[in-house]
């Protein structure tokens, strides 16, 4: 990663990813896009028992959506629906326990899910692991746990549910990201980090959201019945922030976002008929589609690397849930 990146990036995160920099987008909001009846839809939130996604799922559940939650811990994700179930005032709140950094049981709710003739309008790819420290980790699976979770984990759940996706009113998947990506050109030679010097959690996480981001913008063109969108919630201050990076979380925690601030996008982008008026496949950041890429950063990847991200995953889904 450049010095130069690394400083362009931060100079505009102070500018624009701080609760100011909410604060100050969000004088151009229209206050009407958010005022929508969603009492007949169904959204599937995964990561949903804290931080963004669950101030997303409340939310929407207090909108009278019906709520799926997608939780890997059972306890929290039980708190969580009893919670959510309580001050929404809103039964239809559901809970899946699902470990999305392995592959077979992303396949086996899918295809549950599937079978059980349930609908999904939208489906909010929110669950991410950022790994603090250089020490990797991988699964029982044998998998890079950032790679498995926040890249391959989204990308069999994705093209899991895009058959009931495509049955549903007005599709749509989005995707958390993160402005960490721009510092980060699409690398498919090292998915899983094997051939760092030294692994670093931040740039593996990094990357991943490169990863995500490149794969949004290929499922709009392969699902063109489906919305996608990618998004940047900025820099909040969530649990998972405060224990993943501890040393930023200390010098940033005046200036970070509330996650109410952080999860306004997602909601947007979920529930707002003035999201779907953008392109699908766009990467958005205060309800503005935003560029992917830094100015000068060299971080454009061609079409052919992006066309080998997804068969690489398609390949290693097949590998991982072929018995």
């Amino acid at each position: 990663m450049s010095i130069y990146r690394s400083v362009t990036w931060f100079v505009k995160g102070l500018r624009e990813y701080t609760k100011g920099g909410y604060q100050s987008a969000s004088k151009h909001f229209n206050s009407s896009d958010l005022d929508v009846d969603i009492a007949h839809r169904s959204y599937m939130i995964t990561g949903a028992n804290s931080g963004i996604g669950r101030f997303v799922a409340l939310t929407i559940a207090k909108k009278g959506g019906t709520v799926h939650l997608v939780c890997r811990n059972k306890d929290r994700g039980e708190a969580a629906q009893k919670d959510i179930r309580e001050q929404a005032r809103n039964e239809n709140v559901h809970l899946h326990i699902v470990d999305l950094s392995r592959p077979a049981q992303i396949v086996a709710f899918t295809e549950q899910f599937k079978n059980s003739g349930q609908t999904l309008n939208v489906l909010i790819n929110n669950a991410g692991v950022l790994v603090n420290g250089d020490q990797r980790q991988v699964t029982e699976d044998g998998l890079e746990t950032t790679f498995a979770t926040n890249t391959l984990g989204v990308h069999m759940l994705t093209k899991g549910l895009i058959p009931v996706l495509k049955n549903a009113e007005d599709p749509r998947v989005i995707t958390v990201s993160s402005g960490g990506m721009l510092v980060q050109k699409l690398d498919v030679k090292d998915l899983q980090f094997e051939r760092m010097t030294k692994f670093d959690g931040t740039l593996a996480y990094s990357q991943t959201k490169r990863q995500e981001v490149v794969l949004t913008s290929l499922y709009a063109k392969l699902y063109p019945e489906i919305h996608f969108s990618s998004m940047h919630p900025g820099w909040v201050d969530t649990p998972g922030v405060q224990t993943s990076l501890p040393q930023f979380y200390e010098k940033m925690k005046d200036k970070l976002r509330s996650e109410e601030q952080g999860a306004d996008t997602v909601i947007w982008l979920a529930v707002s008929p003035a999201a779907t008026k953008h392109g699908s496949g766009l990467f958005f950041q205060d309800r503005t589609p935003v560029s992917t890429h830094l100015p000068l950063a060299w971080t454009k990847s061609s079409p052919a690397e992006e066309q080998e991200l997804i068969s690489k995953l398609d390949e290693l889904a097949q590998k991982y849930t072929t018995v």
